[in-house]
């Protein structure tokens, strides 16, 4: 049962998920005064610049203890906008906000990048150590992300890149890849030597301006945030990124990006707690749905976790996944709801990420109520390997490495109600061999794929009441899992008229079974230990 956030409490019904409380999301206070952007002098052509009478309009109901600043239909061109305490803007239907494409319209500035302190440019939309903010109504808030992005070849059809090549810009040496300038294709190589001198101070940075892409909305060290209704698009790199920050409600939204964009995230809560995402769409170039707290040494330094998180009634329509964990979580990650969210195309559904260096434990996951249709890859991934360290989404093998601070923990997992028709793989897990995914749990999901399920390095794995259905390979494969229980399992794959289940390793303990089909055939390595196997 999952009970509302006005009731306060999350109870999962299983012996091995207690109940935890929910704290209820506290939405901004906000005085109700409003003036228009129209009464400073904005014009909604398209044409005229309207970044002061915007920034004076603030200004002025700030002054008067805060408000709403409304933003009537038409289409107003600005630079970024800076917000004070309890402001409210609001686009009303049919206003498009179309920020400045000019890269010398935004300041650099610090802040926080792809869980790191970084100098970036400042972003569209942005706020640091505020309280009772709020963008509401039914407008549209475009970044201006393709004046910005890095595109990659293989990502367009060939009359599109031949467009593209037209329009400007430079290629990279291999011809493979398009930057917007000559600066942008360089300043990974400006960064890394700034950073080698020591450089902190934002103008140091100055020449690699046209590389260190804003977000389209950075809120960092906030409190009370609500956002209502908008549609944000075309960011520059990330869409949505709330950090440090309490209080959240994200409800209404509809979030796009090209499908090609590069680093083109939909909503990145990263180290904040308290958080609601509800009622939202995402059509996106990377991860839709995304929870992080900080990267590698600097989260762990930092040591915020995202936490009391809940998302409901959200559809994905496009992302590299629908709902994703990592693959910065350096700080934690605990107290995660996700509920009744439909992911359609993803190039995987459930999606947690890490890798050795990062550190962090992710605890206390629940995910219930999860339809999925034609993902790409795997309906369920688990991979510790994530990044290229020991195969970027490939099994890492058997070699232990010493556990310390940089060791990632994922325990506590539990995920029910799970339904997929279409995927490479059913469920993929990629434990570290010195410290497997711990107390997962699956049940009641029925996925049709092309493989089955792929288990390696997991401990008290439980899964019940399962049905996959595959078009080729094992039902299922268990490699070094330790107390694992397969339970009313419906395996199928229609490459013969036999299905089996594979269990390998050494290490392999207490795997147990019960309920599997006549036509299923248990395949036991000669590694596995005779007294490892139990049916029930």
């Amino acid at each position: 049962m999952i009970q509302d956030n006005d009731k306060n409490v999350v109870q999962i019904n299983q012996d091995h998920a207690p109940a935890f409380v929910m704290p209820e999301t506290e939405l901004p206070s906000i005085p109700d005064l409003a003036v228009s952007i129209r009464d400073f002098g904005a014009i909604g052509d398209g044409i005229h610049d309207n970044t002061k009478a915007i920034h004076d309009a603030i200004e002025h109901i700030t002054a008067l203890g805060g408000g709403k600043v409304l933003i009537p239909a038409g289409v107003w061109l600005t630079g970024p906008i800076q917000f004070q305490n309890r402001l409210e803007l609001s686009a009303e239907q049919g206003a498009l906000v179309l920020f400045s494409k000019s890269f010398d319209d935004y300041p650099l500035i610090k802040s926080y990048y792809e869980g790191s302190r970084a100098v970036r440019c400042k972003s569209p939309l942005d706020a640091e150590g505020l309280e009772h903010i709020a963008i509401t109504g039914g407008g549209i808030f475009d970044g201006g992300g393709d004046a910005w992005r890095p595109v990659k070849k293989m990502k367009m059809t060939e009359r599109h890149w031949e467009e593209l090549i037209r329009s400007g810009g430079v290629l990279d040496e291999s011809g493979t890849c398009w930057w917007p300038s000559e600066a942008a294709s360089r300043g990974e190589g400006i960064i890394s030597k700034l950073q080698e001198q020591g450089a902190i101070e934002p103008n140091d940075f100055a020449p690699a301006r046209d590389y260190l892409r804003p977000c389209l909305l950075s809120f960092r060290h906030c409190k009370h945030i609500l956002i209502d209704g908008p549609t944000f698009q075309n960011s520059p790199a990330w869409c949505l990124h709330p950090w440090a920050s309490e209080h959240i409600t994200i409800r209404n939204a509809k979030v796009r990006n090209p499908w090609y964009a590069q680093n083109g995230d939909g909503l990145d809560v990263d180290s904040c707690r308290y958080v609601l995402v509800e009622n939202c769409t995402f059509d996106v170039g990377d991860d839709a749905i995304c929870v992080k707290s900080g990267k590698d040494q600097a989260g762990r330094d930092f040591g915020k976790p995202s936490e009391y998180i809940s998302v409901r009634n959200c559809v994905v329509y496009h992302g590299h996944g629908g709902i994703v964990v990592g693959s910065e979580m350096s700080g934690g990650v605990r107290h995660v709801l996700v509920s009744d969210c439909i992911f359609l195309g993803t190039d995987i559904g459930i999606r947690f990420k890490s890798c050795r260096g990062r550190g962090g434990v992710v605890e206390k996951i629940h995910m219930k109520g999860i339809r999925m249709n034609e993902i790409a890859g795997d309906a369920i991934s688990f991979n510790l390997y994530y990044e290229g360290r020991a195969g970027s989404g490939e099994f890492g093998g058997d070699l232990r490495a010493p556990v310390s601070v940089e060791t990632p923990i994922f325990r506590d997992i539990h995920l029910e109600d799970i339904s997929c028709r279409g995927a490479r793989k059913a469920l993929v897990i990629n434990g570290l061999p010195e410290m497997p995914i711990s107390n997962l749990t699956i049940s009641k999901a029925s996925i049709l794929s092309e493989e089955g399920m792929v288990c390696r390095h997991a401990e008290d794995l439980r899964l019940t009441d399962i049905q996959v259905a595959c078009r080729r390979g094992a039902g299922a494969v268990f490699h070094q899992c330790r107390t694992t229980q397969l339970l009313q399992a419906t395996l199928a794959s229609e490459q013969s008229e036999e299905c089996f289940v594979e269990v390998s390793g050494e290490l392999t303990a207490r795997f147990e079974y019960s309920g599997l089909p006549q036509d299923v055939k248990l395949a036991v390595k000669d590694d596995v230990a005779s007294d490892a196997i139990h049916a029930r």
